[in-house]
C-alpha cells in the first residue's frame, strides 16, 4: 500500500535537514583556510590543452564563439572527416509533402480530467505533415572546409599518408594548431574563430602550396535534416549528393583579387560566405562540381577567412585579425567569472575532475552561448533535427549563473519573453491560464509534435528558477520587472494545471515525468514534479512580495493544497500508485535524487530522501542513464553530507568524457551530450561554493581535496 503520510509542506523540514546534513563547524574552519589564495588561472587552463595525433570519427576539435562553431579533424579542417559548421541562425525548412499544408495538422485529443484537450501529437490522419512538423525547421550545415592534398604520386592523400601528426587546441587563446608531414614536407595549419562575427580563419604554411599540392576547398551541402531522418545524427551533417536541390553562385567583391562572395540558396534558407585571401591567391569553382570551390595560396603561404552570414557582408576580416581577436577574447573569458583549482588535493583523481571542469567551460562557451538554447549536441552535429528542448535549457544554461558568466547566458535568456505569446496561446487553447512552455522547439517557439513533447511538464518552472538566479546575482527592481510577466504567466499555468481531486491538488494525468518511461494516461503526482511545483509557486509568491504585491490567492491555494510526494515503505517513488518501482522503473533519469540536490527540497523530508537515495544506489541501472543524471545524483549526495559519493559520481565509469572533453554517459546517449557538461559545472559549483543552508568552504568535497575557488556563487 502507498503510504501517503502528511508532513509540513514548504521548506521548514528542509532547512532543519540542511543543518543536520551540513558540514560541522570544525570541518568548516579547516576548509576555510587558504580559500582566498589567488588562482593562477592560466596555469589551470594550460595543463588541460587538448593534444591529438589522429582524427576521432565521432568527436571533432572545435573553434567557435557560442553562436557559431567549426569542427576539425587532425588537419585542423574537415579534410578527412565531414564534420559540421553550424550556427544558431542557419535554419532550413524542408519542402512540404505533396498535397499537404501545415493547417492539416490537428494533433490528438485526449480526455483530461473530464474535458477534451488537444495535444500536439502525431496526427494519425495526417502522418506526412506530422513528421514534417517534427523535422522542420532543421539546422543546416553551412559548409565543409578542408584541404586538397596531393601526394608525389599524384593521387589524393589519405590520413594514413600523413606523418608526424600533432594537433594542439590552446584553450587560453582558442586557436587550434595542427602540424604534419606529407612526403616529407611539413604543413602547419592554424584555425581560429572570430569572437563577434561568424568568421573562420585558416593560416597555412607549407612548401606544398607552391607545388600546387595543397589547396583549400569549401563545399556546400544540401541539408541532411529531412523530416524522415533519425533524431540522433551522425557527426557528418549534410547531403553532398543532391546538387540539383540547391544553388550556389560565386561573385567577386571589389576588384576580386582578394575577396569574393558565395551565395547559397536551398529552399527557404539563403546565406552568404564572404571569402578573403592574401594577395596572389585565387578562388574558383572546382571543375564541374556544382557547389565546391577551391582557394589557392602563393609561395609557402595560404591565408583564408570565410565569413558566414545571412546578409551579404562586405567587411571580411583578414585571417590574422581573426586569430588576434580570438587570442584576445579567450583570456578575457578565462579571467572572468568563476575558477576552481584542485591541484593541491591529495586525491589523485583531482586532475581528471579538473580536466573535465576546464574543458566543459570551453565547450559550453563554444556550443551553448547563442541566441537560443542549444540542442543536446550543441553545434557539433544535428541531433533532434537541430531543435532544442526547453526542459534541457536548465542543464545547458544554469551553470553560467553560478560561474558568473551572465553575458553568455543573457544571449539566450530572453527566449522566455520571445516565446511568451505562443506559450500563452498554447495554454489558452488547452483551457489553462498563463503560459505553457514548449518542450522540443526551434527559434519560432512552436511545439514540435510528439507524445512526450506534448505532455512533459518539468520545463514549466524553469523560468522561475532562472529568474531567481538572476535576482540573487542582480537584486533590485530592474530584475524584478524584467522577469515579472514571465514569472507570473508561468505560475498562472502551474496553478491552473493542478487539478483539485479528493480535497487536494494533483498533477496529471496525462503527463510524462522526467524519466519519460511511464504511461502518460496513468501517471499521477510524480514526486519530482510535485516538489518543483512547490518550489516554483513559492518563489512566484516571493516575486510578488518583492514587488510590493499581496500573495496571489489561487497560487496559494494550490501551493498549500498540493498532494504530498508519494511514498512507499518509507521511500519516495516515481509517481503515485506505481507498481514494481524498484525493478521495472529503475532506469533512465533518477529524478528522485533531484528533489533534494538539484532542487532545495520543497515538500521533502530529508530522512526519507536519504533512504530513497540508498535504494537508488543499490538498484539503479547506471548504464541506462544520461549524462546529466550523474551531476544530479552528485548534488543529492552533497546535500546529504556524502561528499565522497558526490566526487565518485562525477568520475563514474559510466559518466564518460572524451579526450577533447566532449561528454557521453550511458549506453543509449548520443555523442556529444552537452547537458552533461553544464550539469557537471553546476554540480561542481554547488559542491565547491555551497548552497542555501550549507556551512563552511567546499561542503560537497571530501577533506582530502584542496578546493581553491574564485568567483562562484552559491546554489539555491
Amino acid at each position: 500500500m502507498m503510504d501517503r503520510r502528511s508532513f509540513t509542506k514548504g521548506t521548514a523540514a528542509v532547512a532543519a535537514g540542511g543543518a543536520l546534513l551540513g558540514t560541522t563547524p570544525a570541518r568548516a574552519a579547516t576548509r576555510e583556510r587558504g580559500r582566498d589564495d589567488r588562482i593562477d588561472r592560466r596555469a589551470v587552463v594550460a595543463r588541460h590543452a587538448v593534444v591529438r595525433r589522429k582524427s576521432d570519427p565521432e568527436t571533432p576539435l572545435q573553434v567557435g564563439n557560442g553562436r557559431f562553431a567549426f569542427g576539425a579533424d587532425v588537419t585542423g579542417l574537415q579534410t578527412f572527416q565531414a564534420y559540421a559548421t553550424l550556427s544558431d541562425w542557419g535554419w532550413h525548412r524542408d519542402p512540404l509533402p505533396a498535397g499537404t499544408k501545415p493547417s492539416d495538422f490537428q494533433g490528438q485529443t485526449w480526455d483530461t480530467h473530464g474535458r477534451p484537450v488537444r495535444y500536439a501529437m502525431p496526427d494519425p490522419a495526417h502522418p506526412a505533415i506530422s513528421q514534417w512538423l517534427i523535422g522542420s525547421p532543421n539546422r543546416a550545415n553551412l559548409g565543409r572546409v578542408g584541404l586538397v592534398l596531393t601526394t608525389k604520386a599524384g593521387r589524393p592523400a589519405t590520413e594514413d599518408d600523413l606523418t608526424h601528426r600533432e594537433q594542439r587546441l590552446d584553450l587560453w587563446t582558442g586557436v587550434l594548431t595542427s602540424t604534419f608531414r606529407l612526403d616529407g614536407e611539413t604543413v602547419r595549419v592554424e584555425t581560429s574563430c572570430h569572437p563577434h562575427v561568424d568568421a573562420l580563419a585558416v593560416r597555412i604554411d607549407s612548401r606544398l602550396i607552391a607545388q600546387d599540392r595543397l589547396r583549400v576547398f569549401l563545399e556546400l551541402p544540401y541539408t541532411s535534416g529531412e523530416s524522415s531522418k533519425l533524431k540522433f545524427a551522425a557527426p557528418a551533417v549534410g547531403a553532398y549528393d543532391r546538387p540539383d536541390a540547391h544553388a550556389s553562385t560565386l561573385g567577386r567583391v571589389g576588384d576580386g583579387r582578394r575577396s569574393a562572395r558565395i551565395t547559397h540558396a536551398m529552399d527557404d534558407l539563403t546565406y552568404h560566405v564572404g571569402l578573403r585571401w592574401q594577395a596572389g591567391g585565387t578562388v574558383a569553382r572546382d571543375g564541374d562540381a556544382r557547389h565546391r570551390y577551391v582557394v589557392t595560396g602563393t609561395g609557402a603561404k595560404l591565408r583564408l577567412t570565410a565569413l558566414f552570414s545571412r546578409t551579404a557582408e562586405r567587411d571580411v576580416p583578414e585571417a590574422a585579425a581573426v586569430a588576434r581577436a580570438s587570442a584576445a577574447r579567450w583570456p578575457r573569458f578565462w579571467r572572468s567569472g568563476g575558477a576552481i583549482d584542485l591541484s593541491g588535493s591529495r586525491d589523485r583523481r583531482w586532475k581528471e575532475l579538473e580536466r573535465r571542469i576546464v574543458l566543459s567551460q570551453y565547450l559550453t562557451a563554444v556550443n551553448g552561448a547563442g541566441s537560443t538554447p542549444p540542442q543536446e549536441s550543441g553545434l557539433a552535429n544535428d541531433g533532434w533535427y537541430g531543435k532544442f528542448h526547453m526542459e534541457m535549457y536548465w542543464w545547458h544554461g544554469a551553470h553560467f549563473a553560478l560561474w558568473n558568466r551572465w553575458p553568455l547566458l543573457r544571449r539566450s535568456l530572453d527566449v522566455y519573453d520571445r516565446f511568451l505569446p505562443k506559450a500563452r496561446a498554447l495554454a489558452r487553447d488547452q483551457g489553462y491560464r498563463g503560459a505553457r512552455w514548449p518542450k522540443m522547439t526551434d527559434p519560432s517557439g512552436a511545439q514540435a509534435p510528439g507524445e512526450i513533447n506534448a505532455t512533459l511538464i518539468w520545463q514549466q518552472p524553469h523560468p522561475i528558477f532562472f529568474a531567481e538566479l538572476d535576482h540573487r546575482a542582480h537584486p533590485g527592481r530592474r530584475t524584478l520587472l524584467r522577469w515579472r510577466d514571465v514569472v507570473f504567466a508561468t505560475a498562472d499555468f502551474m496553478a491552473s494545471f493542478a487539478h483539485r481531486e479528493d480535497g487536494e491538488y494533483v498533477l496529471g494525468p496525462p503527463l510524462y515525468p522526467v524519466s519519460e518511461n511511464t504511461k502518460p494516461k496513468e501517471t499521477k503526482n510524480p514526486a519530482f514534479e510535485l516538489s518543483y511545483w512547490r518550489f516554483g509557486l513559492r518563489l512566484a509568491q516571493e516575486w510578488r512580495r518583492r514587488l510590493g504585491m499581496k500573495p496571489h490567492p489561487r497560487w496559494q491555494r494550490v501551493l498549500d493544497g498540493l498532494a504530498p510526494l508519494p511514498q512507499e515503505d518509507g521511500r519516495y517513488v516515481l509517481y503515485e500508485g506505481v507498481q514494481d518501482m524498484w525493478s521495472k522503473f529503475n532506469f533512465e533519469h533518477p529524478a528522485l535524487t533531484g528533489i533534494l540536490g538539484w532542487l532545495p527540497g520543497d515538500g521533502v523530508d530529508p530522512k526519507v530522501a536519504a533512504r530513497t537515495t540508498d535504494k537508488i544506489d543499490a538498484v539503479w541501472k547506471l548504464d541506462e542513464m544520461w549524462g546529466w543524471d550523474f551531476p544530479m545524483m552528485a548534488m543529492n549526495a552533497a546535500r546529504l553530507g556524502r561528499p565522497e559519493r558526490a566526487v565518485e559520481l562525477l568520475l563514474h565509469d559510466q559518466f564518460r568524457f572524451r579526450d577533447n572533453g566532449m561528454p557521453t554517459g550511458g549506453s543509449s546517449v548520443p555523442v556529444p551530450y552537452f547537458p552533461a557538461s553544464g550539469g557537471l559545472l553546476y554540480a561542481v559549483a554547488l559542491m565547491a561554493r555551497g548552497w542555501d543552508g550549507s556551512e563552511g568552504h567546499a561542503p560537497g568535497f571530501p577533506r582530502d581535496w584542496d578546493v581553491r575557488v574564485e568567483g562562484l556563487d552559491r546554489a539555491i
